[in-house]
C-alpha cells in the first residue's frame, strides 16, 4: 500500500528536524528546470502568477534565486518537517517514533509542484510553487503538462518496489491530477472524510485535511499494508461508513454536533 497527500504553502525551516537521518529527491534535473523558469520572474510577475502578496512574492523571487544543488542538512530540510498546515498537524510527525517514520519513508509520497514527488525524508529548499500554477515552460502552459506521466511513473516504480497494487489517495484535487489513473499500476482508494453539521454530513475542508494526515499517522503507528485495515481507522471520533461507502470511495464519519 502506499499513500500520497498534498504539500503545505506554510513551510517551518527554523526549528530543527525531529531526526537527522535523511533523502535526497528523485527528480532534482526536473526541478532545476522549473527553478531556472521561475528565475525569470520579476516580483511582479510572480504575485499576478500565484495571486499573492507583494511581500510573499518578494519571499519566493528570493527563495527561487537561493536555490542550488547540492542538498545538505544546511541548506535544505526533510519534507515532512519542513511542511505545515492542517494535514501535517494531523500528522504530527515530530511526535513520531522512529519505526512509524521508516513506514511513512516507505508507504508516503507527497506530490509537489516543483518537486513532483518527494519521500517525507527528503531534503527540500524552501519554496512556493502550487500544483495549479499556470506557469509557462518548455513542457506546456502548466504544471500538469510539464510533469506529464513523470509522477505516474514515480509511483509506479515504488508500488513495484512494495510488491504493492493499491494506492491510498489523501490529496487534494489539485495535487492529484498530476497522477494519471490509467497510467498507474494500481487500485486507487480514495478516503472521503464528512462531519455532521446542522444535521447533516458534509466535507469540512479543515476537518478533512487534518483527517488526511490523521489517516497517515494512524498507518503509519500501526504498519498498515493491507489497505482493508484501513476501514479501522477511528482517530478523533472518525468510524468507517460502510453503508455511505463504495467499493473505491471510503466514508468516514464523525458526529460533532
Amino acid at each position: 500500500m502506499l499513500m500520497v497527500i498534498s504539500p503545505a504553502k506554510t513551510l517551518d525551516y527554523q526549528n530543527p528536524p525531529a531526526v537527522d537521518q535523511y533523502s535526497q529527491p528523485d527528480l532534482l534535473d526536473h526541478s532545476a528546470e522549473l527553478i531556472g523558469v521561475l528565475r525569470q520572474k520579476s516580483p511582479l510577475d510572480v504575485a499576478k502568477l500565484m495571486s499573492i502578496s507583494d511581500a510573499l512574492a518578494n519571499l519566493n523571487v528570493g527563495r527561487y534565486a537561493d536555490w542550488q544543488r547540492p542538498f545538505t542538512p544546511d541548506n535544505a530540510k526533510q519534507a515532512i518537517y519542513a511542511f505545515m498546515g492542517d494535514v501535517y498537524e494531523g500528522l504530527d510527525a515530530t511526535t513520531l517514533a522512529q519505526p512509524a517514520v521508516d513506514y511513512l519513508q516507505n508507504h508516503l509520497r507527497i506530490l509537489s509542484g516543483l518537486y513532483g514527488v518527494l519521500r517525507p525524508l527528503d531534503l527540500m529548499q524552501a519554496y512556493r510553487l502550487e500544483m495549479g500554477t499556470r506557469l509557462t515552460n518548455g513542457r506546456g502552459k502548466n504544471l500538469y503538462e510539464f510533469w506529464g506521466e513523470t509522477v505516474t511513473a514515480r509511483l509506479n516504480a515504488q508500488l513495484e518496489a512494495l510488491g504493492q497494487r493499491t494506492l491510498v489517495n489523501l490529496a487534494s484535487d489539485e495535487y492529484f491530477k498530476s497522477v494519471k489513473p490509467r497510467a498507474l499500476n494500481a487500485t486507487i482508494v480514495t478516503p472521503v472524510f464528512q462531519d455532521k453539521k446542522n444535521g447533516q454530513y458534509k466535507i469540512i475542508s479543515f476537518y478533512a485535511k487534518r483527517a488526511r494526515g490523521l489517516m497517515a499517522r494512524w498507518a503509519a503507528e500501526r504498519g498498515v499494508v493491507d489497505p482493508e485495515q484501513l476501514r479501522g481507522f477511528d482517530s478523533e471520533g472518525y468510524a468507517f461508513d460502510p453503508a455511505a461507502s463504495s467499493e473505491l470511495s471510503w466514508v468516514f464519519r464523525r458526529d460533532r454536533e
